[in-house]
C-alpha cells in the first residue's frame, strides 16, 4: 500500500480543535483539503504528521502553537486614531479588514477593540498563540 512521503500529493479529510474542545475549521460536508506534502502550504505540525500515512488510515495529532501559527505578538497590535481611517469604515468588534504593510502587501487585521478614540487592530493569525488537535482521515495520495 501506498505510504505518504514529501512531495506526494494528498487529498485529507480534517477537522480542527482548540484544547478546550472549541471545533474551528473542518472538511465535514467538502471535498478533502488536497496539498503537496512538505511544500509549506499547510502549518508545520500537520504536515509533519502525514509521512508513512496509507489512505485510509485515521490519525490525532497534538500540534504546539510553534508548530501551528507561532506564538501571539503583541507588536502585531497596533491602536489607530479614529481620524486616521477612513469615516465610511465600519467600527465593530471582530471584523477582518484589509491593511497594507510597507511592502505594499494586503495583511488581514482584526478589530479587537473601539474606543471613542480609537480602534486597535490585529494582524496576529487568530489561531496565533494557540496549541490545536486535528483529527485526519488520509483519503487518497497522488
Amino acid at each position: 500500500m501506498t505510504q505518504v512521503k514529501t512531495g506526494d500529493t494528498v487529498h485529507i479529510h480534517y477537522t480542527g480543535t482548540l484544547t478546550d474542545g472549541t471545533v474551528f475549521d473542518s472538511s465535514e460536508g467538502r471535498e478533502p483539503l488536497s496539498f503537496e506534502v512538505g511544500s509549506g502550504q499547510i502549518i508545520p505540525g500537520l504536515d509533519a504528521a502525514l509521512p508513512g500515512m496509507t489512505p485510509g488510515e485515521k490519525k490525532h495529532v497534538e500540534i504546539g502553537m510553534n508548530e501551528a501559527y507561532g506564538p501571539h505578538h503583541p507588536e502585531g497590535r497596533m491602536d489607530v486614531p479614529l481620524e486616521q481611517l477612513p469615516p465610511d469604515l465600519p467600527r465593530e468588534v471582530g471584523i477582518t479588514l484589509g491593511m497594507r504593510n510597507e511592502q505594499g502587501q494586503e495583511i488581514p487585521v482584526t478589530v479587537v477593540a473601539v474606543s471613542d478614540t480609537h480602534m486597535t487592530l490585529d494582524a496576529n493569525h487568530p489561531l496565533a498563540g494557540k496549541d490545536l488537535i486535528f483529527d485526519i482521515e488520509l483519503v487518497s495520495v497522488d
